[in-house]
């Protein structure tokens, strides 16, 4: 019994097909699961610097966007939302 190249070329051109579907599937959760990683190291930065901070009456209110603009910018993103505090 011999197997026809049609049959072959269709099982290779579907494992291609499935191998790009996993591959675009998986890139965008890589990038959430990055931000969602950067949102609780931002929260953890934010809570030092409020531990930091109560020392000399300095707080920094946590919240979604304080979190995800420290976790995404790192410790630039700090320096700036202690900035704009300041500035407030």
């Amino acid at each position: 019994m011999q197997i026809p190249w049609e049959l072959v070329l269709s099982f290779a051109i579907g494992l291609a097909l499935l191998c790009l579907i996993g591959y675009l599937l998986l890139v965008p959760m890589r990038f959430m699961w990055r931000l969602v990683a950067g949102g609780v190291m931002g929260a953890l930065a934010l809570m030092l610097v409020n531990l930091l901070g109560g020392l000399v009456g300095f707080g920094v209110e946590i919240n979604p966007f304080t979190a995800m603009a420290v976790g995404f910018l790192g410790l630039p993103g700090a320096v700036l939302v202690v900035a704009l505090k300041l500035l407030m």
